[in-house]
């Protein structure tokens, strides 16, 4: 058996099963660091005895996440959001009068719908007096919507907030390339001037044969002009992670997914699309055999990234109701979770894509004087499982922590609290619903596991990053 930093992670990739000890460890643990915590004036924190300064989640749900251009291949953006909205509403029985404002997450925005949290909320039902907006941050557009809303919460201008993500890969928006697009734009000048001899004129001027292609959106980043495989594979081999790590963490992402959907677990979190509640990029069955033979999909020949142990191109919507704690008691809901702190920072997008988790991590544990061995549930992104293990590698490392944190190391990992439900490699990755699923996960996982905290990280594309700390709500 190979080493590794931390050494248990090379086993502990194949387990299937969270330790029945973790969580009496943990729960016994009284919630005393917040009591003391140095803490931004916007956290929702233990010793607030107002219970209107303190922010829950009420609920969440997600359409099955599905393989682009398969089951929501009919529907638009807009339309995968109305669902999740109106699911979440559906399931929580609670009137639609009682929303002060909805929020939503999308990174590939339809012209049509560039506030699509707007056209979903009136589409879902909600009255028109509601205001919505539309944030985009990357992989974590929803996590931003949630902590949006969350502030909205804690300076008084709501006290029910929907939020939520959509991503729909299926149907893309495909331009023309912008020297047709702007010969069309003057083309009316054109036929002024000359009729139609002088528009096919003008159109055919200058133009060369790159010109008629068309335009898919970028897969790379603006700034650095690199594919966030590429990136991964290169913090992978930065932080020595191997192929075949990611190979065994790819395997159980679809082991654990396949587990926790067999067992029930997901029933109510995911809601039926068409009576299914499938996720159809789930692989229960993979193998380290199997998934070791694909070939490297962005560094090639060499590279360790592969179209297996990279997340694919998902279709999916989801939606979570965060509240005031005084308006959810005062509405007879029992909360899932407290919403206790969160950041978002940014790294160099050059060297550090996506090592987001490891940096924001840092800040929020540091900031509420809690060590990695209070968390009792981990939820992190898995956009590759080169990049997951590379953010591991990142916390548990002394030598990182002396170089970026004045010696204050994030924490070693222990790999059988986190993601044991599956992740984004194995139940997909709609770029602007990551977040809201990894939320209502966690608070879930609080409930069901008896943990104290949770903490949820996730990397984004530009070098960005957040992570949050949930606080079980005692029901």
């Amino acid at each position: 058996m190979m080493s590794f930093r931390p050494a248990a992670l090379r086993a502990a990739t194949l387990a299937t099963t969270v330790s029945p000890s973790a969580s009496t460890v943990v729960a016994s643990r009284a919630p005393q660091a917040f009591a003391s915590a140095s803490i931004r004036s916007l956290s929702s924190t233990k010793s607030d005895s107002d219970p209107s300064k303190n922010v829950v989640v009420v609920d969440g749900i997600r359409l099955p996440f599905a393989l682009s251009s398969t089951i929501y291949s009919d529907l638009l953006s807009v339309d995968l959001l109305r669902l999740a909205f109106k699911g979440l509403m559906d399931k929580t029985a609670l009137s639609m009068d009682d929303i002060d404002y909805v929020i939503a997450g999308t990174v590939i925005q339809e012209v049509r719908t560039s506030n699509i949290a707007r056209e979903a909320a009136i589409n879902a039902g909600l009255p028109n007096s509601i205001g919505a907006h539309t944030v985009s941050m990357a992989c974590i557009s929803s996590s931003a919507a949630i902590c949006t809303g969350a502030e909205k919460i804690l300076t008084g201008h709501a006290d029910s907030v929907l939020a939520g993500g959509v991503e729909q890969f299926s149907d893309l928006p495909i331009r023309l390339t912008r020297p047709i697009r702007q010969k069309l734009l003057t083309m009316s000048k054109a036929m002024k001037k000359g009729g139609a001899p002088g528009a096919i004129g003008h159109m055919l001027k200058g133009l060369k044969m790159k010109d008629l292609a068309v335009e898919t959106p970028a897969i790379a980043n603006y700034t650095t002009g690199e594919v966030m495989g590429v990136s991964s594979d290169k913090l992978s081999a930065k932080f020595g992670v191997t192929r075949e790590e990611m190979d065994e963490f790819t395997v159980r992402s679809h082991t654990l997914a396949g587990k926790a959907h067999s067992d029930g677990w997901y029933k109510g979190e995911v809601i039926p699309y068409k009576g299914s509640t499938e996720e159809n990029g789930i692989k229960a069955d993979s193998t380290v055999e199997k998934v070791a033979k694909l070939k490297p999909a962005f560094v090639k020949p060499h590279g360790t990234h592969t179209a297996a142990n990279s997340s694919f191109l998902t279709d999916g919507a989801s939606a979570s109701l965060i509240m005031s704690e005084a308006r959810a008691l005062e509405l007879g809901f029992k909360p899932l979770a407290y919403i206790r702190d969160w950041s978002f920072k940014a790294c160099d997008p050059f060297e550090e894509l996506l090592l987001g988790p490891t940096y924001c991590s840092q800040e929020v544990l540091s900031r509420n004087n809690l060590s990695m061995s209070d968390i009792g549930v981990l939820e992190i992104h898995e956009a590759f499982a080169g990049q997951i293990l590379s953010n591991i590698v990142a916390m548990g490392s002394q030598s990182f922590a002396d170089d970026h944190f004045g010696g204050k190391k994030v924490g070693d990992i222990d790999i059988s609290k986190m993601n044991t439900k599956g992740g984004s490699l194995a139940v997909g990755h709609p770029f602007g619903a990551t977040g809201s699923r990894l939320v209502t996960t966690a608070s879930r996982r609080l409930q069901d596991e008896g943990e104290r905290f949770a903490l949820i990280a996730a990397c984004a594309d530009g070098g960005l990053g957040h992570a949050c700390i949930l606080e079980r709500y005692d029901n």
